[in-house]
């Protein structure tokens, strides 16, 4: 068996588990957090004005709706420029390959020699890329530039996912005001619901990105917490000016 059979077998037996939807757990988060503390904070800035639960409800639910359009459009808006500034330098760097290519190949030794790689290693590696031009332009955007291939449904999905997580993680701190009339009774069940709703989506944001789950916890909760008294005093403050 040659070794191109060698290396297949030792791969085909050696399967990596990397966790690999990083972009969809970034919107999930960004739709969650804010969620979960915009929502929180001006229902509680409200119930600071006492303002029935039928209003704080109304309001809240309106600032969901508004909110989850516009994280929405925002998060479709970064992924569509991250695709047009893709296609931007892709095409840049196809006319360097044509127009320049000894600088674009000098270019590519400037990367192999980055790891560790002497002259006489790294010429075969420019000469094999320069017979294959769209490999060689694959190579310079990714080890060059930094740059992948962004999915082309990336866009859409973003929206969908941020505006839905917003969605879901707004309408936790309004179940209260649902199901209790008073407001001040509503406040402390929406409080302590958000908090522990915060506690266990930080845990979870921990465990995926990394970090030490119960820190993230704690940060995500109080961060929340911090948000929603700092509307609160706002709205008292307000209610006292004559």
């Amino acid at each position: 068996m040659d070794d191109s059979g060698k290396q297949k077998l030792l791969l085909d037996d050696h399967k990596e588990r990397h966790f690999t939807a990083g972009e969809i757990v970034r919107d999930i988060i960004i739709g969650v957090s804010d969620g979960l503390t915009v929502p929180f904070a001006l229902a509680a800035g409200l119930s600071g004005a006492n303002a029935s639960s039928s209003i704080i409800l109304t309001a809240g639910i309106a600032e969901v709706a508004a909110g989850a359009i516009s994280m929405g459009l925002g998060g479709y808006l970064a992924a569509k420029s991250e695709a047009d500034h893709y296609m931007r330098e892709l095409k840049r760097e196809q006319e360097e390959i044509i127009t320049v290519p000894d600088i674009e190949a000098a270019e590519i030794g400037e990367i192999l020699v980055q790891y560790g790689l002497e002259p006489h290693e790294y010429a075969p590696v420019v000469n094999a890329l320069r017979r294959r031009p769209q490999a060689w332009l694959d190579f310079m955007m990714k080890f060059e530039l930094g740059l992948e291939k962004p999915d082309p449904r990336r866009a859409v999905q973003s929206a969908f996912t941020i505006a839905l997580a917003y969605v879901l993680g707004g309408l936790v701190p309004l179940i209260p005001y649902m199901l209790l009339p008073r407001a001040a009774e509503a406040l402390i069940a929406s409080v302590v619901l958000t908090l522990v709703a915060l506690l266990i989506f930080g845990y979870g944001k921990g465990c995926f990105t990394g970090n030490r789950p119960l820190r993230s916890a704690l940060q995500t909760a109080l961060i929340g917490a911090l948000a929603s008294a700092a509307a609160f005093a706002l709205a008292k403050a307000v209610q006292s000016i004559p």
